[in-house]
């Protein structure tokens, strides 16, 4: 009985992803526009540590303050 249901399921799945049409795309490979340079790299790669080390350096200087319930 649990195999008739599968089988009602996968035929109803495969029914919708056979009628779907996936557009093709214009993929041209080629030479960069734009020259990165390693000044322009590092720059990045400064901007990305510190977006994620600076919030979760910020939580763990401050780890015992957020344990400390609130003295009301």
């Amino acid at each position: 009985m649990a195999m008739l249901g599968f089988q009602r399921a996968f035929r109803l799945l495969n029914a919708t992803v056979r009628n779907q049409i996936v557009p093709r795309a214009n993929i041209a490979s080629g030479a960069p526009e734009e020259i990165v340079t390693p000044v322009d790299q590092a720059i990045a790669m400064t901007v990305f540590f510190a977006a994620f080390l600076i919030p979760s350096g910020w939580i763990l200087a401050h780890m015992e303050d957020y344990k400390r319930k609130p003295s009301e």
